[in-house]
């Protein structure tokens, strides 16, 4: 051992020992006071990159959280308005169900329409005025329209925003093949008379569709077609003369029409205790939506009658023109996308989109409906109206429960686990680190002592310098 005055060998490797343990100390306090074992790169480089990571995914996760939040207000606010609607049209189905009434003399017809007018007012106003926020919900401007453009072969046109498995998110035309005819259902007499003046061959009665009528002796064949059409609200037949024969046609389409005459002993029609019972047919179509470059075909053969529908809720509304022919509409409906889109993950792409159309009586179809003559077309139009409303409430809950509610819980567990696996990488085991820290304390302590002992050891130098 050698004993030197000018270098202390001993204090320099205390000191350095001790600014080793000083340094240990201060970021032990800082992990202890910010409960983080990663507060800055030099802890963990790489750790604080994953860390980074995942607290970008965790606040993503939380700002889509809200969002989805959102879009269930969003639909709620939707589908209110639309149980409202629902429910108006109810009312309009009630009031021209009642008109069909032979007991209804012109004056109550004319109460109930004027009644009906009002709940078509009552649908417009709602429809232009619902919003959430600043956003309009019903009046078209949240979803994609379609819009008539061949009004000669289409009477109107209802979309839900997706065609197949395409979502319409932008703006185009639909092609509409019909593949088959609409038809009404149709009984021809076989009694056979030379003019509509004739006489029939004797008194009698008969039945369509389950209504009796009577005919006396001298009636004519006009009289006889004048009852059978002035109940026509009742049996959905209107009568006809055709060359030398009374026929009966359903006075819409569709496979759910049917024209059911049972003749009486009489023999008026078709002879005595003949029956004879038809149904009509429905239309079919292709229609192919063209957006650019691309198309998408769907099967419109859901509906029935004029009214084709798809599985996705689309409707096209043809006029009689149109739907009792086989032929191909060309860019008859002009699409203007304009869905609702919300970003309901925390990463680019996982957004969902919500159509909400025009409920407008106009686009529902329902423009000039009247109930104070024959009922039958009213109803059918209100039928497809509220099968309408019924199928985008029902996309509307789907959207909720199956997109967002459901998205909901899914990320509510991925949050869980990531935040879990950030708490392993990030967060400071208390209890570890208080071992540690206390072992810090006690070695600066220790390094302290050692210091003051390697600083005094010179001294000794001093009794050699005495003697």
């Amino acid at each position: 051992m050698s004993y030197r005055i000018n270098t202390n060998i001993s204090a320099m490797t205390a000191f350095r020992s001790l600014n080793a343990t000083g340094a240990e100390l201060s970021k032990s306090t800082n992990r202890l006071s910010t409960g983080l074992r990663i507060n800055s790169g030099a802890d963990d480089p790489a750790g604080l990159i994953a860390v980074e990571g995942y607290r970008k995914q965790i606040s993503g996760m939380d700002a889509a959280l809200r969002n989805n939040q959102d879009a269930i207000n969003y639909a709620k606010t939707a589908d209110g308005a639309l149980d409202e609607i629902s429910r108006l049209l109810r009312d309009a189905r009630s009031l021209a169900v009642a008109n069909g009434n032979a007991s209804l003399d012109a004056n109550q017809k004319q109460a109930n329409q004027t009644q009906l007018n009002n709940i078509m007012a009552s649908v417009d106003r709602i429809a232009s005025t619902t919003a959430f926020g600043s956003r309009k919900l019903l009046d078209g401007s949240a979803g994609t329209s379609a819009t008539v453009a061949n009004t000669d072969k289409i009477a109107s046109a209802f979309t839900s925003g997706t065609i197949g498995s395409t979502a319409m998110t932008s703006s185009g035309t639909l092609d509409v093949d019909v593949t088959q005819a609409a038809a009404q259902a149709n009984v021809a007499g076989t009694v056979t008379y030379s003019a509509t003046t004739t006489a029939v061959t004797s008194a009698g009665t008969f039945t369509v569709n389950g209504y009796a009528f009577s005919v006396a002796n001298g009636d004519t064949v006009q009289q006889v077609i004048d009852k059978v059409n002035g109940a026509s609200g009742s049996t959905g037949v209107q009568a006809t003369f055709v060359t030398d024969h009374i026929e009966f046609n359903s006075v819409n389409y569709g496979s759910d029409q049917t024209v059911n005459v049972t003749d009486g002993a009489g023999g008026l029609i078709l002879g005595a205790g003949t029956t004879a019972t038809d149904a009509g047919a429905d239309a079919l179509a292709n229609v192919t939506y063209n957006y650019g470059t691309s198309t998408a075909t769907a099967a419109f053969s859901s509906g029935t009658g004029l009214n084709l529908k798809d599985t996705n809720g689309n409707v096209v509304k043809l006029t009689v023109a149109g739907g009792t022919s086989v032929a191909t509409l060309t860019g008859a409906v002009q699409i203007s996308a304009g869905q609702s889109s919300f970003q309901l993950g925390a990463n680019g792409g996982q957004t969902s989109y919500l159509n909400l159309s025009n409920f407008s009586t106009n686009a529902l179809g329902l423009s000039n409906l009247d109930i104070t003559g024959s009922v039958t077309s009213a109803l059918s139009t209100l039928d497809s109206a509220i099968q309408s409303i019924s199928t985008n409430r029902g996309n509307i809950g789907s959207f909720m429960k199956n997109t967002v509610e459901s998205n909901v819980r899914a990320m509510n567990v991925a949050k869980e686990n990531l935040s879990a696996t950030l708490s392993d990488l990030a967060d400071v085991d208390v209890a570890e680190e208080m071992t540690s820290y206390t072992k810090l304390q006690i070695l600066q302590q220790s390094g302290l002592s050692m210091l003051a002992q390697a600083n005094s050891a010179p001294q000794a130098v001093l009794s050699l310098l005495r003697g």
